[in-house]
Order: C-alpha cells, then sequence, then structure tokens
C-alpha cells in the first residue's frame, strides 16, 4: 500500500518546490491572460494627462497691440477656428497626439502624421514623401498657429473647410498614408492600446474617422507658439513697434522692415498668420501653369496661382520654403520680395501691388536684407520644438508609462462582463494551469514516497 508522507524534510521540501512553480504559473497564466494586458509597443504617456487644454496667451495674444487703425491687424485670439464641437481636452488632445506618432497607421506601418510634420521642423518637413516613398505634390506646411487662421481651411490650396476635415485627408491618400476608412478603424481597434484612451477622451473605446479628426484637430491646435524671443521681447513693451530690449540692433531693424514694408499684410497679427482674405499670389511666376492652387478649391478665377499664407513662427526651421519647395534659405526668400517680384501674373496679390497699380519693388539693401532674416529667427519657439508634450509617445526616451488598454468596445465590454462576475476568463485559466500543476505535485511527491 503506497501511502503520502510528508515527514522528511527531502519530501516536505519537493512540495513546497512543485506548490510555488504552480503559483508563480498561475499568476503568470492569469495576469497575461487577463482584460487589460500591456502592449509592448504601445505609446508611453503620463499617468496625469499634460496641459492641452488651458493653454495659458500673453496680453499681445489677447489685444491688438498695432491699433484698430492699422490695416489687416487683429489680436491672434480673434482668428481663432476652433469649434464649439470640438473644445480641445487633454485626454483628446493625448489621443490625437498618439495618433499622430503611429507609423502602424499606415498601409505599409512605416509612416505617420509626424512623418512629414516633424516637431524639429516646426511641424513641416524638408522632404516629403509617402508611405512608398513617394514625393507629394506639395511641400508640407507647418501646423504651427494652425488655431489662429481665420478662414479655419487647410492645406495650400484650402481645401479643407475645417481643421477636423484636414488631419483625417492624409490617411485616405494613397500617396501620403494609403488607409481606406474602414481600414484604419480596423488598424486602430487592432491596438490593443487605443480602447483605454478613446474612453478617456470620448467617454467609450469605439473608435470612428470623426473621432480621429476631432482628437487630431485637438492636438493641432494646441501647438501653439508663445515663447520665442519675439514673444519674450514683447512682454516688455506696450507695442509690437517699440524697441524690443532682447533684440540686437539688426533684429529690431529687421522688426520694423518687417511692419512697414508689407511682410505684415499678408502675415498678420502677433501670431504671424495668414490674412483674413485668404490665398492670394506672391509673384513667384508670371503665369500658372501646372499647380492652380486655390482655384483647384474654389474654381474661382482670382484664385488661379493662389495659395495659402503660413504662419511664420519657427519660419528659421521649416524650409524649404513656398508651396513648392523652391527656395532652400531664408536669404532666399527675402531676395525674392526684394528683387524678385517682377512677374505679370494677373493675380498678384495686393499686398505687392501698389495703390497706383504699380508692383511693389523694395530693392532691400543688403543691411536691410540681413536684418529682415535676422527678424525672422526671433520667431523660433524652442519650446514648440522640444516639448515633450508634443514629441513622439512612442519613444520611450520621451518618458511617461506605457499604456495598457482594451482593443475595442466588445472586448471592453466582456472585461467588464467578467469584473461584474467575479473573476476574469484569464485568471480562471491561471487557476486551471495552477490546479493541473498541483496535482502534478502532489503526484510527485507521492512516487518519492512509494520509491
Amino acid at each position: 500500500m503506497i501511502s503520502l508522507t510528508l515527514a522528511s524534510d527531502k519530501r516536505l521540501w519537493s512540495f513546497r518546490f512543485y506548490f510555488g512553480v504552480a503559483l508563480a504559473v498561475a499568476v503568470s497564466v492569469g495576469a497575461q491572460s487577463g482584460a487589460l494586458a500591456q502592449d509592448d509597443d504601445g505609446p508611453f504617456l503620463p499617468e496625469v494627462p499634460f496641459n492641452y487644454s488651458d493653454v495659458e496667451l500673453p496680453e499681445h495674444y489677447l489685444v491688438n497691440g498695432f491699433g484698430e487703425g492699422v490695416r489687416f491687424q487683429n489680436a491672434p485670439i480673434e482668428n481663432d477656428n476652433s469649434p464649439s464641437s470640438n473644445p480641445t481636452t487633454d485626454h483628446g488632445a493625448t489621443l490625437g497626439r498618439v495618433l499622430f506618432y503611429d507609423t502602424k497607421l499606415s498601409a505599409n506601418e512605416t509612416t505617420s502624421c509626424a512623418s512629414c510634420h516633424r516637431q524639429a521642423n516646426g511641424f513641416a518637413s524638408p522632404v516629403t514623401i509617402g508611405f512608398a516613398g513617394e514625393s507629394t505634390r506639395r511641400h508640407t506646411m507647418s501646423l504651427t498657429n494652425a488655431r489662429f487662421y481665420q478662414r479655419g481651411r487647410y492645406f495650400w490650396d484650402e481645401r479643407a473647410e475645417t481643421l477636423e476635415d484636414q488631419v483625417t485627408q492624409p490617411f485616405f491618400d494613397p500617396i501620403e498614408l494609403g488607409l481606406s476608412p474602414d481600414e484604419l478603424i480596423s488598424v486602430i481597434k487592432s491596438q490593443r492600446y487605443y480602447g483605454r484612451l478613446f474612453s478617456n477622451a470620448f467617454g467609450d473605446p469605439e473608435p470612428t474617422v470623426d473621432r480621429v479628426g476631432d482628437s487630431l484637430a485637438q492636438f493641432v491646435r494646441s501647438i501653439v507658439s508663445v515663447d520665442s524671443r519675439y514673444d519674450q521681447g514683447r512682454e516688455e513693451v506696450t507695442s509690437p513697434f517699440s524697441t524690443f530690449a532682447n533684440f540686437s540692433g539688426l533684429e529690431n531693424d529687421g522688426k520694423s522692415l518687417f511692419f512697414t514694408t508689407g511682410c505684415s499684410s499678408c502675415h498678420v497679427s502677433e501670431a504671424f498668420v495668414g490674412a483674413a482674405e485668404g490665398p492670394t499670389n506672391n509673384g513667384l511666376d508670371s503665369e500658372t501653369a501646372d499647380d492652380l492652387g486655390a482655384f483647384e478649391t474654389f474654381a474661382e478665377p482670382d484664385f488661379v496661382g493662389s495659395f495659402k499664407v503660413p504662419s511664420l513662427k519657427n519660419v528659421e526651421v521649416t524650409d524649404p520654403y513656398m508651396h513648392d519647395g523652391r527656395f532652400e534659405t531664408l536669404e532666399e526668400v527675402v531676395e525674392h520680395y526684394s528683387s524678385g517680384v517682377n512677374q505679370e501674373h494677373p493675380n498678384l496679390g495686393t499686398a505687392l501691388v501698389e495703390p497706383e497699380g504699380r508692383r511693389v519693388a523694395n530693392k532691400f539693401s543688403s543691411y536691410q536684407k540681413d536684418a529682415l532674416v535676422a527678424f525672422l529667427k526671433t520667431l523660433t519657439d524652442q519650446e514648440v520644438l522640444t516639448s515633450t508634450k508634443f514629441s513622439d509617445p512612442f519613444d520611450a526616451r520621451n518618458g511617461g508609462v506605457q499604456v495598457a488598454g482594451q482593443a475595442n468596445a466588445a472586448e471592453a465590454r466582456d472585461a467588464s462582463d467578467s469584473t461584474e462576475s467575479g473573476l476574469s476568463p484569464g485568471i480562471y485559466l491561471g487557476i486551471l494551469a495552477g490546479l493541473i500543476l498541483v496535482f502534478g505535485a502532489v503526484g510527485a511527491v507521492t512516487k518519492e514516497s512509494a520509491e
């Protein structure tokens, strides 16, 4: 007759060993099979979201420092295109940040919004290519201060009526990211970390194209530049025309030229954004050939060869310049406005035409050109270019905790049902594995006793 005896230290040690292994496996299996599994490739985010919703704007963004009589000018806040239907929230912009940087949301999982809108380049890019390496039609426009474009339309030809519309179009472009709407949602659902992010932003984990657009638009609108050397100097004076103590003589002279020679007629307010008049022609060519610009959107002859005017914040790092990237440096840009606006295009912008109908000919001196370039570089905002809250959340070096979450609404409901019943399916599996190993341990000790 075989009997189980635990009197010997050796047999007791064997039982404890096998039981410990069984318990460890049970806990491991249960945890890994639970409803809230960790993703090895999920984003790293702070436990408390960054502040995107309550950005403090300086006074010169809230008050028109030029005075009411200065043509084209107003306070940046008057140009705010944030819709009441999509206010920026911390969780909404956090979701938008993840979507913005997620390369899985492209046809071959290599490209994201950030591939063409790079933080270090002021959310523009020196190279604009799609997921398969094919060049896009136009140079990437900077996203800095997109919130303050009064017309609220986007792309160089303004074909997107809202920012919410603009941010989803690249997903469905055959060159840029190459997905269909159904494919986009399917990919999002397959990533476990999105369930929690959508729940935080919208109250439930179900992704939709509209929600993708809303959250991305919130993130982009939060990219506001208020800490350049221009902003720092402006806070110490009462007018943009005043001498800035933190500027050199060259930079102050460049600022004066900018505000008095027509530059500020197209780049308006102290956010330096496009004017409410919309797309304009800046005399790059005598006639329009291949790229008709905003005419392609509005079908109005006055828009032939006209393009949206971008903000100049961070312009130092957004090269190359113009819609076709024809100018490599700021010096080339300034030279164009000094001597290059001599074309006969019928839609030449009003800021480049004098009241008598003559074309503006600034003919800047060498010193004036240097001064304008020096001033433009004071618009660089290192906070926007380096802040973690605008950085790639998939790079662990940017800090935060790796996100865990459910893949979609169905999985979230399953997890909720399991929790309400007391134990999740994963825990049941863990217990079952543990019991099997416990019985195995008992059998092994029994065999030792028999021997």
